[in-house]
């Protein structure tokens, strides 16, 4: 009741505020209230970002042996989600928030840079931006998006949920390889079969938490879980003899200075075109279209959804002004691998301040903010070691399993392809062959079944190259290469 009195008081009569006129925040049913409530609680449902996103570039390493530097990828992180998400804001005018994306990520710590330098692998995260923002500047992109069948797209959310959830099952040590297994389960269990040792511990806890608070659906239930488990790592940490390197790469231990100055050394830091001295045309082409693929499902699936839940939608289903949303989201991707923080997107936590009543880009504004306060607390974020932040990774993974609901089960042309893009990226560890396998599947059992007709030319062409791909090593061979 005592909300409902503030916001009619600040949507009562008078001129509207220059802030209201920009926003078009009584246009919309809003108040300056909600838009600032919505922009914390957008903030807070997705600040996890800010461990994740270096935890997983920190946490690879390029073809030359080098890793980022943890500290440098917390201040780009902030500095690229702050920038960009108030620059949705005020340009594009949506609730929407933007940061690195998780999946493109983990695309890029581990299958892109393994093959060549950071600088590099950057680089094709900036030329995916820029190729992003050329198809919205021709209207090409949505053509893009009509060519792929739904189901490939929910697989693909699904397929990289599993990949997502893997990635965090090792990192905390949960799931372990089985040193020289040969001819014999490739994993196990913990180290040695079984679980042990405390820092495992603080993983299975945070994911019962993480899993108790979306279930119960409390707001910033992933920052939440992350804050309470990396507290009792510390804790821990402090009373049990443990070794260093049994929590990994960060160890938790309160820091001597809660703030510090921001480290832009990543900045700039990469080269457009030097990915193509290190790998074949082929190789590279497949990488950047994968990057593409992955951003423009998650953007638009992000967008519509978002733009729904806050009713914004016009009577045809199209959301305001989404030529300037698609070129904001198709920059981030550009910022993203200008700084090092791996390319940026639309984010669904957005949903989360649209729940509190934000309708305007003003929330984003406020969620820009927050992020710019971030840039500030990079000795916070190297407190959290990876058993505290992995339970996250499978929330998330969960969450994106959900849309599993949506594909077809019971016809076999799109069954089988959803299947196999869902199991071979967990199970080879490339989101890349995930995708490659559901696209030559698809293709291969509707032409079979006489129905070439429902494949786009887009989707025939992608299959091509993604089986000469596969077939690069023989093909190699046949014509006396490498």
């Amino acid at each position: 009741m005592a909300r409902d009195v503030v916001d009619k008081a600040e949507s009562g009569p008078g001129p509207a505020s220059p802030i209201d006129r920009y926003f078009r925040i009584r246009e919309r049913g809003s108040t300056v209230g909600r838009e600032v409530r919505g922009g914390f609680a957008t903030f807070f449902t997705m600040a996890y970002i800010l461990v994740l996103n270096p935890i997983i570039l920190a946490g690879a390493e390029d073809k030359y042996g080098h890793h980022l530097d943890f500290a440098q990828i917390v201040t780009v992180t902030a500095l690229v989600a702050a920038v960009m998400t108030a620059l949705m804001g005020l340009g594009g005018n949506l609730p929407l928030a933007i940061a690195a994306g998780l999946g493109l990520n983990a695309v890029v710590a581990y299958q892109i840079a393994p093959q060549m330098s950071w600088p590099d692998a950057m680089g094709l995260v900036v030329l995916e931006g820029l190729l992003i923002c050329l198809l919205v500047a021709t209207g090409l992109r949505e053509a893009v998006m009509h060519a792929i069948p739904n189901s490939l797209k929910q697989a693909i959310s699904v397929g990289i949920g599993m990949f997502i959830a893997l990635i965090g099952f090792v990192d905390a040590g949960f799931v372990t390889r089985i040193p020289g297994a040969t001819g014999s389960v490739p994993v196990q269990l913990g180290a040695s079969g079984r679980l042990s040792g405390w820092p495992v511990l603080v993983f299975c806890l945070g994911v019962l938490l993480t899993l108790v608070l979306l279930a119960r659906k409390v707001k910033g239930a992933i920052l939440i879980s992350i804050a309470a488990m990396t507290l009792l790592a510390i804790l821990i940490n402090e009373i049990a003899d443990i070794k260093d390197a049994a929590w990994g790469l960060t160890v938790p231990a309160w820091p001597d200075d809660l703030v510090s100055s921001p480290d832009f050394g990543l900045v700039g830091d990469f080269s457009l075109f030097g990915a193509f001295d290190e790998i074949g045309a082929v190789t590279l082409v497949l990488i950047v279209f994968t990057l593409i693929l992955s951003d423009f499902f998650d953007t638009m699936g992000t967008v519509v959804g978002v733009s729904n839940e806050a009713g914004l939608l016009d009577e045809e289903g199209r959301v305001p002004n989404i030529g300037r949303v698609l070129m904001i989201d198709g920059v981030a991707a550009v910022a993203g691998g200008a700084a090092s923080a791996s390319s940026n997107t639309s984010y669904i936590e957005s949903a989360a301040g649209v729940g509190e009543g934000a309708r305007t880009g003003l929330a984003s504004v406020v969620t820009g903010a927050l992020f710019a306060g971030a840039l500030f607390l990079a000795p916070l974020a190297l407190v959290v070691p990876a058993q505290a932040a992995a339970p996250a990774l499978i929330a998330v993974g969960f969450l994106l399993m959900t849309q599993v609901r949506h594909i077809d089960w019971t016809d076999y042309t799109i069954a089988v392809p959803a299947f196999l893009t869902i199991a071979v990226m967990p199970f080879t560890y490339s989101i890349t062959n995930g995708i490659g396998a559901g696209f030559i599947a698809f293709v291969v059992l509707k032409a079979a079944l006489g129905r070439v007709r429902e494949v786009h030319w887009l989707v025939w062409g992608a299959a091509a190259l993604f089986a000469v791909y596969f077939a690069i090593d023989p093909l190699e061979q046949l014509l006396g290469v490498g």
